[in-house]
């Protein structure tokens, strides 16, 4: 290695005077690890997350990985590139690894369709994320989903979906919240599993229509990983991103006694109450159904957490996992035999630098690629715990949790930068890795399908019988509504449907102001005289 670089692999090579040399005998080296999503130096409401990009990108190398990929989220109103030029400066100066942003689109508009295309031709991004969530805040709707998948597709880049029904999690949290429930088992009982399978099967039939891949980030329950399985097995162009958190713990933590404890898992979609879900998405892992494997890495402290303390919609959301990643994956997929050596690193690396075409320059050892390393001690154990993680918060969400398996030297940029379980890291020397538009991993199948997929209408002669007279009557609108479009004329009062049911919680019916007229005695009671009040 030289100048960040291999420049040559095989045996008994030549070895230039006053080059260190690192016996390697019994452990296993592999590509540096790629983080395909973290969410460091993350603002939210004035607040910034515990770890900046210097403590984050410090932790990540402490665990083998020597490669993340942020997200930029702009405040809506807020021009895409000008948050971009935000993180890359906060990037630039603290990142001790090589980084690169995927760019999240919190509300959309024809002007921030150019700034996509300008992100993808000028700045190397090629990935854009869309939130089905957050109603109110970053939320899109289909039809907007369906326009940006469309501009996506067009860009040669790769659409990821935050994946939750925003409109019935925000029913579901007034509905909690009334019920005097404000804890952070709120949290995961306003978001059950099902509103996140619905909208990743949701952003999997716009991406078909669209012809557009996707790539579903965080996925943190079984019947979203089965949603993404299935349309794998129909041929949809689709990926799933599960996270340390859900291939290594669980949501039974929400209601711990503790508040400041069960607040620290805290995240969205949230950890599954169903403890059996981590071995499940490990399987789905190592399968293939799964595909590359993130942190969401985005913790805060408790001081910062307590926000939330009276109600759990307001606790900032994020847990820990960058540096806690590879280890867990290697305990719970290799030691248990699910996978083999060559998956976990296709599973930690290979597969995200294919999807986001930064292959072969990383997640790969060949001559050319970047000299980012990691000598892997399969048989290593440690103790997960706060006490001892390089990150800045007081809880550890995997705390107590013994792992087989850890890096014992990391390499980054040709640098050792884990050694004898000391880092040495330099703040600020990560580069920014630029990626191009169209990675041949994805669009192969996409280009094939556009190719095919052209519509074509019956050729037939023109209608020339009689053709029906209809009037067209404007849709009926409730009056909340209506007083949008006119708020001159208000209409008269609606013809009631009767598909609405007259049904209501409190008990108040639709014909409560119609006078009762007075009681009569049955004599023949409906199915005979043996009805209920004569039963003795």
């Amino acid at each position: 290695m030289e100048d960040g670089v291999i420049k040559q692999i095989g045996e008994n090579l030549i070895v230039p005077g006053g080059v260190k040399t690192i016996d390697a005998h019994g452990r296993m080296l592999m590509p540096g690890g790629i983080d395909v999503h973290t969410r460091f130096q993350m603002p939210d409401r004035g607040m910034t997350s515990a770890d900046d990009f210097y403590q984050g990108t410090k932790a990540a190398l402490g665990g083998g990985t020597t490669m993340i990929i942020d997200h930029v989220v702009p405040e809506p109103g807020i021009s895409l590139i000008s948050a971009f030029e935000q993180w890359r400066e906060w990037a630039d100066s603290k990142s001790c690894c090589d980084y690169s942003l995927h760019v999240d689109i919190t509300e959309w508009h024809k002007g921030i369709q150019e700034e996509m295309e300008a992100l993808v031709k000028d700045h190397g991004v090629n990935s854009f994320l869309v939130y089905l969530a957050y109603k109110d805040i970053f939320q899109l709707t289909d039809a907007q989903v369906y326009e940006v998948f469309s501009v996506i597709r067009d860009l040669g880049a790769i659409a990821q979906v935050h994946a939750e029904n925003g409109d019935i999690v925000a029913e579901e949290q007034r509905r909690i919240l009334e019920q005097g429930i404000t804890g952070p088992e709120g949290h995961v009982l306003s978001r059950p599993e099902e509103v996140e399978a619905e909208a990743v099967n949701r952003s999997v039939t716009v991406a078909n229509q669209t012809n557009c891949p996707l790539y579903v980030t965080k996925v943190m329950s079984k019947s979203a990983a089965d949603v993404i399985a299935q349309a794998r097995k129909k041929g949809t162009v689709v990926y799933g991103e599960p996270i340390t958190a859900s291939l290594g713990t669980d949501g039974s933590h929400y209601w711990s006694k503790n508040w400041a404890k069960a607040a620290a898992y805290v995240t969205s979609p949230p950890l599954s109450p169903d403890p059996t879900t981590p071995d499940y998405l490990n399987s789905l892992l190592s399968c293939g159904d799964l595909q590359v494997t993130g942190s969401a890495h985005c913790p805060f402290n408790t001081a910062q957490r307590a926000v939330g303390k009276d109600d759990f919609s307001l606790i900032p959301e994020g847990v820990n996992g960058t540096e806690e990643r590879m280890s867990i994956i290697w305990d719970k997929c290799v030691v248990t035999g699910k996978m083999d050596e060559n998956q976990f690193v296709a599973v930690t690396s290979t597969n995200a630098a294919k999807v986001f075409n930064l292959y072969p320059r990383k997640g790969r050892i060949a001559v050319g690629s970047d000299a980012d390393l990691v000598l892997w001690d399969p048989d290593v154990t440690k103790i997960i715990s706060a006490k001892s993680h390089n990150s800045t918060v007081e809880y550890n969400i995997f705390e107590g949790m013994e792992v087989r398996g850890g890096p014992l030297v990391v390499i980054s940029q040709g640098k050792i930068v884990l050694e004898d379980g000391n880092l040495h890291t330099t703040e600020g020397s990560g580069r920014y890795v630029a990626r191009k538009p169209f990675p041949d991993y994805v669009y192969k199948r996409i280009k094939a399908r556009s190719r095919l997929a052209e519509l074509r209408g019956v050729p037939r002669g023109l209608y020339d019988g009689p053709v029906c007279e209809v009037s067209v009557t404007p849709k009926a609108m409730t009056p909340a509504s209506s007083a949008k479009t006119s708020p001159a004329k208000q209409p008269n009062q609606p013809v009631r449907n009767l598909h609405q049911s007259g049904f209501s919680l409190s008990g108040a019916q639709i014909d409560d102001n119609v006078p009762r007229r007075n009681t009569q005695r049955i004599v023949a009671p409906p199915g005979g005289r043996a009805n209920i009040t004569s039963l003795g």
